[in-house]
């Protein structure tokens, strides 16, 4: 080699061999910020874990929820109704509470509907005069029956599974009423 090779060599191997034994301020940054992206990663990961393993960690919600004694439903008269989903966190606080209209055709005959329009969702009211549930969003309007009039709802309202025991009415809680569920 010559001596100008000689000398480009020897000044590169110095700095390396001097990089390794003393950290720069880069290294120490990088290392820093390694960490720091790290330590973010993993919590933010704790939660999006959690609410993935939930869903196999808890068993089905639902269960039956009274709604009152049968003398509080009167025949041939719908009357608002509330529950407590069963599916509650302590801080939940008043959105825990579930309305629906309950309908006491005759004597031990009822029709439990969910709330909410069959096209998006929004509170349907009920009418005595007319005789209709309206959904104000949309103009959704169904039958006494809680089947579909008109406007655009594609199905008629949710109804609730019940059941009569000891001067009680029962509904089965839990369910979230969509267009998956029969009609």
């Amino acid at each position: 080699m010559s001596g100008v090779d000689r000398g480009l060599l020897d000044k590169s191997e110095e700095p390396a061999a001097q990089h390794e034994t003393d950290p720069t301020r880069r290294d120490y940054l990088f290392h820093l910020g390694v960490g720091v992206v790290s330590v973010t990663s993993v919590l933010l990961a704790i939660p999006l874990v959690g609410f993935v393993c939930s869903g196999f960690v808890q068993g089905p919600v639902n269960k039956w929820i009274s709604l009152g004694v049968l003398d509080s439903f009167p025949e041939q008269i719908t009357r608002l109704a509330t529950f407590r989903n069963p599916f509650t966190r302590p801080w939940d606080g008043q959105t825990g509470n579930i309305p629906v209209w309950v309908r006491r055709i005759a004597g031990s005959d009822f029709q439990v509907f969910a709330i909410n329009c069959a096209h998006l969702g929004c509170p349907v009211r009920w009418f005595q005069e007319s005789g209709l549930f309206l959904c104000p969003c949309h103009g959704g309007v169904y039958y006494a029956d809680g089947s579909r009039a008109a406007g655009p709802p594609p199905r008629g309202l949710f109804q609730y599974k019940y059941k009569i025991e000891k001067d009680q009415l029962w509904i089965w809680g839990g369910e979230m009423p969509t267009l998956a569920n029969p009609v």
